[in-house]
C-alpha cells in the first residue's frame, strides 16, 4: 500500500525571485517606491515656490528684497510676502471700512459688461471651494456613464437653480455633478443627473482624485508602507534561500539542478 503525502490546501505563496538579478530588481523597485514620491513632491513644491516668487517679487521694491542685502537670492521670499499680504487683506476686509471698499470695488466691476460675468463666476467658485461650511464637490458618487454597465466616479455639487430645474424635461429631482478625467482631475464633464441615479460612495474627494490620477492603480485604503514592507520581505526571503557560507556558483548550480522526488513508502 502506497502512502500518499498530504496535499496542502489554499493558495501557495509565490516563490521569491532567486539569484543576484532578482534581488537587485527588488532592491531597485523598493528604492524607487521610497524615493519617487519624495522627489516628485519636492519638485512640485520647488516649482510652486519659484512660480509665486516670480509673480510677487517684481511687485516688491528693490529696497525690501532680501537679495539686495545678501549675496544670494532667498527662495520663498515672494511666497512669504504673498501670505502676509493676503492675510492682511482678509483682516482689513473683516472690518467696516474694508467691507465698504470691497463693496465699492464690486459695484465698479459690476458695471463692466465682460469683466462682470468673469468676476461673479470666479467669486462663486472660490467661495464654494474655500468656504469652511460648504459641502459642494466634497461628496463622491457613482454615475452610470458613458454607457449602461459602465460606472464613473463623480463629485456631487449643488442642485440646479429654479430656472434650470423647470427647463429639464423630467419630474425627477436633479443634481449637478462633475466627472473628472484621468489623469488630470481638474478637467472633465459637468452635467445634471437625476438624484436617484447617483450612488453615494464612502470616499473623500482627495481619495477620489488619487484614484482618478493613478487610473485605478492606487485604491482608497491601500497602505503604501505595507507594499514597501512586502517588497523588502520578498527581497530578504530571496537572500535567505542561499545557505550561509555557500558560494554563489554552487548555489546557482544547486538551484538549476531539479529536485529529486522522494520515494514512496510501501508497507
Amino acid at each position: 500500500m502506497t502512502e500518499q503525502l498530504p496535499t496542502p490546501t489554499g493558495d501557495l505563496p509565490p516563490d521569491p525571485p532567486r539569484g543576484v538579478m532578482g534581488r537587485i530588481r527588488n532592491y531597485f523597485l523598493t528604492g524607487l517606491i521610497v524615493a519617487g514620491p519624495v522627489a516628485i513632491t519636492f519638485y512640485l513644491t520647488w516649482w510652486f515656490v519659484n512660480w509665486v516668487d516670480g509673480f510677487v517679487r517684481p511687485l516688491v521694491p528693490p529696497d525690501y528684497r532680501p537679495e539686495t542685502y545678501l549675496p544670494f537670492a532667498v527662495p520663498g521670499s515672494g511666497l512669504v510676502v504673498a501670505f502676509v499680504a493676503l492675510t492682511l487683506l482678509g483682516f482689513l476686509t473683516a472690518n467696516l471700512i474694508g467691507r465698504s471698499l470691497v463693496d465699492l470695488g464690486e459695484r465698479l466691476l459690476g458695471r463692466m459688461p465682460v469683466v462682470r460675468a468673469i468676476y461673479r463666476g470666479l467669486k462663486q467658485v472660490f467661495e464654494t471651494l474655500f468656504s469652511g461650511n460648504g459641502n459642494s464637490l466634497r461628496k463622491v458618487g457613482l454615475v452610470e456613464f458613458p454607457s449602461p454597465g459602465m460606472w464613473s466616479i463623480v463629485l456631487i455639487s449643488l442642485p440646479p437653480n429654479q430656472e434650470v430645474a423647470t427647463k429639464i424635461p423630467s419630474q425627477d429631482e436633479h443634481i449637478s455633478v462633475f466627472l473628472p478625467c484621468a489623469p488630470n482631475p481638474t478637467t472633465g464633464f459637468f452635467f445634471y443627473v437625476p438624484k436617484n441615479k447617483v450612488i453615494p460612495v464612502d470616499m473623500s474627494a482627495e481619495e477620489a482624485a488619487t484614484l482618478i490620477m493613478s487610473a485605478g492603480v492606487v485604491q482608497p485604503g491601500s497602505d503604501p508602507q505595507k507594499k514597501i514592507a512586502a517588497l523588502a520581505a520578498t527581497a530578504l526571503a530571496a537572500k535567505k534561500v542561499r545557505e550561509p557560507g555557500e558560494p554563489e556558483s554552487a548555489f546557482s548550480r544547486r538551484r538549476a539542478k531539479p529536485a529529486e522526488k522522494a520515494p514512496d513508502k510501501v508497507e
